[in-house]
């Protein structure tokens, strides 16, 4: 009897020794969660309203330049990608706060900006881009010079330039994952002060947030100087996408932009450009915000 007590009391204190060492467990822990990844989906048929303000200066000196557009934009499903049609819908410029009228925004307002993009969001080329230059003799008076602006609205101009902002704004950011501190870059480049900045952007990605259209993916963007010898492939990889440009000196900015993450919308974006040569400063700001999303069946 005093046996089986023994044993009895051996079997309880190996069971209970068994009990308190680190047993692996049958069922798998989860892992960490993958990282976030955009992928081009618009809102086809929807149409996104966003107001766009821009302004241009020099640090202490007047004549500060503002310009405040409001755009409507529908994506609509086309050969295997979609087909952007945007318009806008109001136009104002003011130099230090005054009203001015000017030929350019009664010309942005009379035609629609027709861009075709593949299925992951890669730009492929404007549709029609002499609807422009037709908008622009339509609504200049006859004794009027429009020379500058002919140049402006070219097809080949229009072309460039819209292809640029799309790169700088979205080019490679979709159909990849994004790690926390990964980057991207983009060339880009602004009239200031009477010269052409060119400037290298690098794009990183910070988390993610909620806002009143979802989550959105956080962007922080920053311009960098002339990569040297060690410069990461990435940043030569988008040198040479731009045609290996001289990067303008003395440029530095800063910015952010949101987009969100389970379907293309421009949430946000803000960016604040400085270039400064001699003892002149010169600052560009550009900022976007989307204000609705409307159902194709809300617009109607």
């Amino acid at each position: 009897m005093r046996l089986l007590r023994s044993y009895s009391l051996l079997l309880l204190v190996a069971l209970a020794s068994a009990c308190s060492r680190n047993v692996p467990s049958l069922v798998p822990e989860p892992g960490a969660p993958p990282p976030p990844r955009l992928e081009f989906r618009p809102p086809g048929g929807a149409v996104l309203t966003e107001s766009m303000k821009s302004s241009v200066g020099r640090g202490g000196a007047p004549g500060l330049q503002e310009a405040e557009l409001t755009t409507v934009t529908r994506f609509t499903p086309e050969q295997g990608g979609w087909l952007l049609t945007q318009r806008v819908t109001q136009a104002r410029y003011t130099r230090d706060g005054t009203p001015v009228d000017t030929l350019v925004d009664d010309v942005l307002t009379r035609f629609a900006l027709r861009v075709r993009l593949s299925g992951d969001g890669t730009f492929v080329r404007v549709v029609e881009p002499e609807a422009a230059l037709a908008a622009l003799n339509a609504a200049a008076p006859a004794e009027q010079d429009v020379s500058l602006l002919e140049g402006f609205f070219a097809p080949e101009a229009l072309e460039a330039r819209t292809r640029e902002e799309w790169d700088v704004k979205y080019g490679g950011l979709y159909g990849r994952a994004w790690d926390t501190g990964a980057r991207s870059y983009a060339v880009g480049t602004q009239p200031l002060g009477g010269r052409e900045v060119t400037y290298l952007l690098e794009r990183t990605f910070t988390g993610t947030q909620l806002t009143e259209y979802g989550e959105a993916m956080v962007f922080t963007l920053r311009c960098l100087a002339a990569p040297g010898a060690e410069a990461p492939q990435a940043v030569r990889e988008a040198l040479s996408l731009a045609g290996d440009p001289e990067l303008t000196p003395g440029v530095q900015c800063e910015g952010e932009q949101l987009l969100g993450r389970g379907r293309f919308l421009p949430v946000r974006r803000g960016l604040t450009l400085r270039a400064t040569w001699g003892d002149e400063t010169w600052t560009w700001t550009a900022k976007s915000q989307l204000e609705s999303l409307q159902a194709p069946e809300e617009e109607r």
